[in-house]
């Protein structure tokens, strides 16, 4: 493991709105799956590699997950007026964050398998990378129609086509972030930086992972998880 980061960003603003009904009255990340609320399956995980910090950024129904996460070792930042997409989250959490490279995740998904964030950890080389992205072979992500998001070439280098699905989990470095003019911004846009210098690479999940950001992936994701514990 070579100089793996020590603070994890769980991205937790949006809106949920293929939820439909179920992000009515809470954000997303409070929907419960296989008895606990998305946002504490994620959090098991970056408690997994011991981070010296965890920061969450809220805008939609903040209230519900301020309570939760209330007196649990957790720093949250509510962006306000607008919210600022995955880019311009976390550039707006780099005070909270700290200057060097950081996990990111999304708090929508449920991975049946090893940690992925130990799994990056252990693959993680600054000295190649400007991020590392765990990718989900098509056949092994649950309830997931398209054809994936990345080429992954035989060395982990990254390019944009079919091939495996982002799970929604890397380590990125942040400082190329200052060099985007837009306040909300996907983080797309810092991805396709680190393509045309390419130093982006990923890392092929072993597991199965499902997508919980349609009312459908509850029941999918719990039965994944049924299936492993057999």
């Amino acid at each position: 493991m070579r100089h793996a980061p020590d603070a994890v960003m769980m991205f937790a603003a949006g809106f949920g709105t293929r939820m439909q009904h179920l992000t009515k009255d809470q954000p997303k990340p409070m929907i419960p799956v296989a008895g606990k609320p998305l946002i504490d399956h994620a959090l098991d995980l970056a408690r997994g590699v011991a981070p010296r910090r965890i920061v969450v950024n809220l805008h939609y129904k903040p209230d519900a997950l301020l309570g939760h996460l209330a007196g649990r070792d957790v720093q949250t930042i509510v962006e306000q007026p607008d919210i600022l997409e995955t880019g311009g989250g976390l550039r707006n959490a780099l005070p909270l964050l700290g200057d060097g490279p950081v996990f990111t995740m999304n708090t929508d998904a449920i991975w049946a398998g090893p940690n992925p964030l130990s799994l990056l950890a252990g693959a993680w080389d600054p000295d190649r990378m400007d991020a590392l992205l765990m990718g989900v072979p098509v056949a092994q992500a649950v309830g997931h129609g398209g054809d994936g998001d990345f080429t992954m070439g035989t060395d982990g280098a990254l390019k944009r086509g079919p091939g495996v699905v982002y799970g929604g989990v890397q380590i990125i470095k942040t400082d190329l972030l200052e060099t985007i003019s837009e306040r909300a911004f996907s983080l797309n846009l810092l991805w396709d930086v680190m393509l045309d210098r390419g130093r982006m690479y990923g890392l092929s999940y072993p597991g199965r992972w499902c997508d919980v950001g349609h009312p459908g992936g509850i029941t999918l994701a719990e039965d994944m998880l049924d299936a492993a514990d057999v």
